[in-house]
């Protein structure tokens, strides 16, 4: 890219697939297009995934880099990375192997526990698998959440009270994904801690989530209503669990091997912080979580964030800038 300053080159925020986030994925994409507008970016197309001559449009439109704002499947999970390798493109945020562990539930909890992250106790139920309601009982407790492994945003999750509804929450959460997993229910505050940074990284601002009184779980319905009236920033949490959900927040990071940015999402229980989940392209939408916690720092925007991330995929690419 000789004699291209970053400013003028040619960018494409891919956003919306056919997940089940493909609505709030093309939220993200232009917001984020703002945003690398406002940086000084001059050069900027976004690109819906799911349109038919997609990957020839990525192959021919002389784009210098991919800046992915997707989520779910098919985006977030390694093969939109994959893609944008094949053809030579860079791209932000994390790599293939990275975004495909962050995208299954299941890998990451294997990875979680290996670096000494608390998790939930759970199960995976895979398609054909027989259900096993009083082992799924005896490991998760009555009361449990089923999730599909692979998805985001709260879709096909079902909070279980007694056994007798875990074939339907089950079913339900199937209709995802081939991969279900069941985990017990912690109880505790909910947190969602962002992380940001290269070979440094660092947590942001925790934010703590408020649900409504009629609202059982931070499920679809909230997630994506005004910020002010669910997120609490800071989280208002002992200093000690604070500390340490953002350490644990940054060694889930290092544990995927994610770059740029990465969410996770805990619950403090009495014991302290356990992990959910990790997001490798968090929600970037006017009323999502990440930008939120970037808006309560002192020394950083949105838009620098979303320079950033382009100069490091530049980096990872080899390119320099």
């Amino acid at each position: 890219m000789p004699g291209k300053s970053l400013e003028n080159m040619h960018v494409a925020v891919l956003a919306g697939g056919h997940s089940a986030e493909r609505e709030i994925s093309l939220n993200s994409g232009k917001n984020v297009v703002v945003a690398l507008k406002e940086a000084g970016y001059t050069s900027v197309e976004l690109l819906d995934t799911a349109a038919d001559d997609f990957m020839v449009t990525m192959a021919t439109g002389g784009f210098d880099v991919a800046f992915i704002a997707m989520h779910g499947a098919g985006g977030e999970d390694g093969a939109m990375q994959g893609a944008m390798e094949t053809l030579g493109i860079p791209y932000t945020a994390s790599g293939v192997l990275a975004s495909a562990c962050g995208a299954d539930k299941e890998v990451s909890k294997l990875l979680y526990a290996k670096a000494g992250i608390p998790i939930a106790p759970g199960i995976a139920l895979e398609v054909g698998d027989e259900v096993d309601i009083d082992h799924i009982v005896e490991v998760c407790g009555e009361r449990c959440f089923v999730k599909p492994a692979v998805n985001g945003s709260s879709y096909g999750i079902s909070l279980v009270h007694e056994p007798s509804e875990l074939p339907a929450a089950i079913a339900k959460a199937f209709e995802y994904g081939d991969k279900v997993l069941v985990e017990k229910c912690i109880e505790g505050t909910e947190i969602t801690v962002g992380v940001y940074g290269e070979d440094d990284v660092r947590a942001l601002p925790i934010v703590e989530i408020r649900k409504p009184e009629d609202c059982e779980f931070y499920d679809l319905d909230v997630k994506y209503v005004d910020p002010t009236d669910i997120h609490r920033i800071p989280a208002q949490i002992s200093p000690e669990n604070y500390a340490r959900a953002q350490e644990l927040a940054c060694a889930a990071h290092k544990a995927l091997g994610c770059l740029g940015i990465s969410r996770s999402d805990f619950i403090v229980s009495e014991d302290g912080p356990v992990i959910l989940e990790t997001n490798t392209i968090p929600g970037m939408t006017d009323t999502s979580l990440y930008p939120d916690e970037i808006r309560h720092t002192d020394d950083m925007t949105f838009p620098q964030v979303c320079d950033s991330l382009i100069r490091m995929g530049l980096r990872r690419a080899g390119v320099a800038c």
